[in-house]
């Protein structure tokens, strides 16, 4: 039988009201992300991934460093290039060209910077999985030898006490430990 908590969940499921909010919210979310890129022109969109050459260590657009050599003459550059009708991946490769790979605020995708993306990542996921799979290997063998321990003992017809039944110096380290660990 079914409980009234689950009768109201499987009512509120069928409502067509239930699937329009959904489909509302599943096209508020498209909207977002389509909607993330918008506004940005091409020039907005380069100008932001190159850094000015100053030394203000700035985005190229953004640099208010009072009158900066650099940045006029490299947004003049970049008005050029995109004139020229380059590809932002042509642009961004000149500008790494004539100033060095400093120039850009990300390194562009590919080759050897892939790796510079990737390896961190990678060498998080598995140092979180070694550490969760080392403290499952030791709480499985401290089961198990607990398990051996009980059953050793009781093969010889030894009882083991309880920890609450044992020596009084054991529960006056107990309690101090409980005292010194509460908040």
């Amino acid at each position: 039988m079914r409980s009234l908590t689950q009768l109201r969940r499987a009512c509120f499921a069928d409502s067509p009201i239930f699937w329009a909010r959904t489909l509302q919210l599943a096209l508020l979310c498209v909207v977002t992300v389509v909607m993330l890129g918008a506004g940005k022109s091409r020039f907005d969109r380069l100008g932001h991934e190159l850094m000015c050459s100053c030394g203000c260590e700035q985005i190229l657009l953004e640099c208010n460093h009072v009158s900066c050599p650099d940045s006029p003459v490299m947004i003049r550059e970049l008005h050029e290039q995109l004139d020229s009708g380059k590809t932002d991946t042509q642009v961004l490769q000149w500008f790494e060209a004539k100033y060095g790979a400093i120039i850009l605020a990300a390194p562009i995708r590919g080759g050897f910077d892939n790796v510079a993306w990737i390896v961190p990542a990678a060498i998080f996921i598995l140092a979180t999985l070694g550490t969760f799979g080392i403290v499952w290997l030791w709480k499985r063998r401290a089961l198990r030898l607990a398990g051996g321990l009980a059953g050793a003992a009781g093969l010889a017809g030894i009882e083991i006490a309880a920890p609450s039944t044992s020596n009084p110096q054991d529960a006056a380290l107990r309690e101090r430990i409980r005292r010194e660990t509460e908040y």
